[in-house]
């Protein structure tokens, strides 16, 4: 089998209206997803709180991600990455509304300090 390729950043012909999340693969220990989002936010009030690791890195677009505890979100610029630890409540405040917003975002059980 020939692999195939793809490119993370090919937008939409149509900007959707809801933030979309695509698995591009997934590991015994490990779920690699592309997030598009075009100005969604996490609701008002809500938290995740994520059984799971997270590493994220936005790669076009804009958002602001808050952590439980801090008084105001990060405003974060392609490029930037973020590595989210099980159950580190968080939250998206915002994202560009005028572009889509394209995460890659790798889900994963982290190795144990022993």
């Amino acid at each position: 089998m020939i692999p195939e390729t793809n490119n993370l950043l090919t937008p939409f012909p149509t900007p959707p209206d809801e933030e979309i999340f695509e698995e591009l693969f997934r590991g015994r220990s490990c779920r690699v997803e592309r997030i598009i989002s075009t100005g969604q936010a996490t609701r008002e009030g809500q938290w995740y709180d994520q059984e799971h690791a997270e590493w994220v890195v936005l790669l076009s677009g804009s958002a602001v991600l808050r952590f439980e505890g801090e008084t105001e979100g990060r405003t974060l610029i392609p490029g930037d990455a973020v590595n989210i630890p099980a159950h580190c409540r968080h939250r998206v405040e915002a994202t560009a509304a005028d572009r889509e917003s394209v995460w890659l975002a790798i889900h994963y059980e982290p190795v144990e300090n022993g």
